[in-house]
Formats: C-alpha cells, structure tokens, sequence
C-alpha cells in the first residue's frame, strides 16, 4: 500500500504561486509532521511555460490550460492563485463540480461569486478555503470560521487593503500630498501601476463582502456596500485631524443594527490618536473584532506579500488535507454558517448613517460667512462640537479655512447640508466630508 499524500495542483504560479513552492520546500518536514502526509505537486498551469521563471518553479510540471488543474485525475485539492473572475471562476466551479477540493486567495471570485460557488462545494461535500483571499497573511477567516464558533460577532471594523493604509500613513508622517505618496507607494511595490481597486475602495468592499458573511451570518450583495475612496483626503485634512488628536486611516466596517439591517461601509475616517487601528502603519493590516461573550480583540499583521499570502494558502491545503485523510470533507462551514441559515439582510442606507463628522470649508474671509454656514448645519440639525480658523484676516489672505467637528448627527443630513453650503457665493471650492469612528 503506497504512503497517503495530498496531491495538489496549481492554477498559477506569480509571486504568490511561487511563494507556495517555496513555503512547500522549505517547511515540507514541518507541515508533513502536521499533516500526518506529504504535499505532492503534481501540475502547475501557467500563461507562458516558455517564460524563464524561478529555480522552485519544475519546468517539468508546466501546462499552459488551468482547466487542466481541474480536470487532473491524479489532483486532489486544485490551488487557485490567478486572480480575476475569469477564467479562474471556470477553474474553480469545474473543479468543484468533478468532485475536487479548492484552495484560493481569490477575493474577487469568493465576493463576487462566492454563494454560488460555496453552495456548490457543500453540495458536493468538497471543501472550497479561502483565507488569503482577506488580509492575507493574518488567519481572520479561520477565527471568525472556528475560533469564534460559540460566540456573536457584534461589530468589526478593520483596515483591510495595504496600499490604502501605507498611502496615508506617509501622508501623516511625512506630510505628503496624496499624489506624492501613491507615487512612492507604486515604487515601493506596495500600489499597482493602476491603483484603482486599492484607492477607490473596490479592493476593500470585496473583503468586508467576504467577512460580514462570517461575522454575522448574510448573504451580501458587494454592489451594495457603499464605499469612499483615500483619493478625498488631503494632506491639509491629515494636519487638522492631528490638531484635533484624531488619525485619518481607510476603514471597512460592519455591524448589525437594531433594526435588523446590517451597517457595511468602506471608506477612510478619523480615528482617535489611542485608538488601537491608529497605531497600524504603513502596508500593515488589521482587524478588530468586538463579540458580544469575548469583548474587543485585534488581530493585525501583513495583509500582502508572496510568504504572507502563500502561508495562509498552505494553511488551507493542511486544512483540507487533514479532511481528506480522515474522510471528513466539509465538516466545518467554509462560511461559518450552513448554507440553509444565511439571511438575505438588508443593509442600511448610507444617508441614515447617524455619528460625527469632520468638516471643512474653504471659504472667502468675510464677516458673517460663519454665522451663514453655521445656520445651513443648524437648518438641517447638525450641531457643531468644535471649530478651528486657519488663514484670511488680512488683505493679504482673502481666503479661509473652517474646520468643524460636528455632534451626532444624520449622514443624510449632513450631505444636504453641505450641498446648500456649496451654492453659498461666499465658498471658495466644494466642502469636505469625513466620518469619524470613536469606537
């Protein structure tokens, strides 16, 4: 009788492919003990087998179809590492549907196709893992999956994307404008030559699409969550959230309301300066996660990079491998909940958001121009906790600068408020919105 391996093949091999190489080398005694059997790589589908590639990469192993891994008889477990939704989503439903286990750091595909895909592995009694496709090298899936079975996830708010998080923290430590610092993000690796999934926040509302549906339970809509980009915040913002002791970091939030809808939103905020997300800096990310037995907890670590990545991978091939050995395909939930007990929640509307703001207006120095925009905020019931003046007073400096922080107050009315302020003949340029999250 020949020794139980797990034979698994490989959808893509870029960094994070070839980080699973690597990662499968130089830990196979440290994972076989774990295991109880060895990893076996038996295919690995490329674009260009001709491309010239790294030592760990077996030219022997080579094809250039990924429905090969999906089809492969000798494969037990298909790792998908492409990206994107196509082909990749072919791979993987092809995979499932002939009975194969899937291992992906594919966040796209888990947010965008993840029910009918996740439905389709429980079906077949397979197991479909995905823990690199959130925060990557930080094991939030498996903890919200496992570790936090027994208990009720009240709220979670995390910084989720990298780049986001690095951009504004050069912006804070150094001053940068925002163009400054994506551009030293995208030579330090840390940003794509097109950034847009990062910046405008398409990045992050996949993640927290993935992650409301393990905390609380929901089938989500990702089109719905409502999500703000770091490309609204300016360096000048940076410096009077400092002045008023706050950090400005990209957020990703959720949270049941007492209503029964569900609070999702994405987008960057004011944090105190003691608040524990304020202390997470550069490319790092992190995940703070309130339940209602356990209280607060955070988790925080590299949420990209080839090792980071591909060690929440092997992680989830150890997984489904043990389940393989002892015949015990889909015993836990890859989504925490059995299928038949997800709920289709509502999720609220971003104008009945209720909590406080950060605002700024730049305005020409006159008298009464205060009392005008402070009577706009007043008419729509936004009250103003605190206020700072900088620039104007002088024929030199015609122009002002207010800063308000405001009371709780409706999102919705916030927003009309500012659109009135805007039509004012006594504005300089559009007024500036942001949340602030004290919890």
């Amino acid at each position: 009788m020949s020794e139980p391996r797990v034979r698994i093949g490989l959808a893509g091999c870029g960094v994070v492919g070839t980080g699973i190489l690597q990662l499968l080398r130089d830990n196979a005694d440290t994972i076989g003990a774990r295991l109880g059997a060895p990893i076996e790589v038996v295919g690995i589908a490329v674009r260009d087998p001709s491309k010239v590639r790294d030592p760990l990469v077996p030219a022997d192993l080579l094809v250039d179809d990924p429905m090969t891994m999906a089809r492969h008889e000798d494969v037990d477990v298909v790792v998908e590492v492409m990206g994107g939704l196509d082909p990749a989503g072919a791979v993987v439903r092809t995979a499932l549907e002939g009975g194969k286990h899937v291992v992906t750091a594919n966040k796209a595909l888990i947010a965008e196709a993840g029910e009918e895909l996740l439905e389709l592995a429980e079906e077949r009694r397979v197991d479909l893992y995905f823990e690199a496709a959130v925060a990557g090298g930080i094991p939030i899936i498996r903890t919200l999956r496992e570790a936090l079975a027994s208990d009720r996830i009240v709220a979670l708010s995390g910084i989720v994307n990298g780049t986001s998080n690095y951009i504004l923290s050069r912006m804070t430590s150094e001053g940068l404008d925002f163009g400054e610092a994506l551009a030293e993000a995208q030579a330090a690796g840390y940003a794509e030559a097109d950034p847009t999934l990062d910046i405008n926040g398409g990045d992050a509302r996949h993640k927290l699409a993935i992650l409301a549906t393990l905390a609380f339970g929901a089938r989500v809509d990702v089109q719905a969550i409502p999500m703000e980009g770091i490309d609204v915040v300016s360096a000048l913002d940076i410096a009077f959230a400092q002045r008023f002791g706050y950090v400005i970091k990209p957020l990703a939030i959720g949270r049941p309301t007492e209503d029964g809808s569900l609070d999702l939103r994405v987008h960057p905020a004011l944090v105190p300066e003691s608040s524990v997300l304020a202390s997470i800096h550069g490319a790092l990310n992190a995940v703070h996660i309130r339940g209602a037995m356990m209280g607060p907890a955070l988790m925080s670590g590299p949420g990209a990079g080839a090792l980071p990545t591909a060690m929440s991978v092997v992680s989830d091939i150890v997984d489904v491998g043990r389940n393989l050995l002892s015949g015990a395909h889909a015993r836990v939930p890859s989504r925490a909940f059995r299928a038949s007990t997800l709920q289709a929640l509502p999720l609220r509307k971003p104008s009945e958001h209720r909590g406080r703001f950060y605002l700024r207006f730049d305005v020409h120095d006159r008298m009464g121009v205060l009392g005008r925009i402070a009577n706009v905020l007043g008419g729509f019931g936004v009250s103003i906790e605190q206020m700072v003046q900088e620039g104007g007073r002088s024929a030199e400096s015609p122009h002002a600068t207010l800063v308000m922080l405001t009371h709780d107050a409706l999102a919705g009315d916030v927003r009309g408020a500012l659109e009135e302020i805007d039509r004012l003949r006594h504005t300089t340029g559009p007024s500036r919105a942001l949340r602030i999250e004290d919890d």
